[in-house]
């Protein structure tokens, strides 16, 4: 049973990681279900109060910062509500629509769209595209870094 156990834990950590960047998967949420995976199929005894405490925090943390540096990028670049929502559109839908390329095309075009509807130039509406992309980007790298973290943490507190 403990084989199987880090089998599934060790699947949802590769699931979490890869949903860093594809939207589409659960991301941290499924990392955060292998520590219950883990107590479950093996042994809660590791974890304690400041374990699930430190956790916790961190799965809030990404939880905020993935909308907020994704919207900061958007909004850095003079973008408003409706290239924020058409970025956050494309990144569902882009890889759908453009499998390889979707997930910087998807927020790219949704920014610029989402802009041009309202009547916003294009140079700016395109300028704001970009800056969707770099939010994407920048939010990204803080979730990987810091699902890293959770990972880390509960290698630590298991070992």
């Amino acid at each position: 049973m403990d084989v199987l156990g880090w089998i599934l834990v060790i699947l949802l950590f590769v699931v979490g990681m890869v949903g860093a960047v594809y939207p589409v998967l659960p991301g941290v949420l499924a990392i955060y279900g292998a520590f219950f995976l883990y107590g479950w199929m093996i042994s809660f005894e590791p974890f304690g109060v400041w374990f699930w405490l430190i956790q916790s925090l961190i799965v809030l943390i990404v939880i905020v910062a993935d909308y907020a540096v994704s919207a900061l990028g958007v909004k850095k670049f003079g973008g408003n509500r409706a290239s924020v929502i058409g970025s956050t559109i494309g990144l569902i839908l882009g890889p759908f629509i453009i499998p390889v390329f979707g997930l910087i095309i998807g927020p790219f075009l949704g920014a610029v769209i989402g802009e041009l509807i309202i009547g916003t130039e294009f140079k700016k509406a395109f300028s704001v595209g970009l800056g969707s992309v770099l939010g994407f980007f920048a939010s990204t790298v803080v979730k990987i870094v810091l699902q890293l973290i959770m990972i880390a943490i509960f290698f630590i507190w298991v070992f």
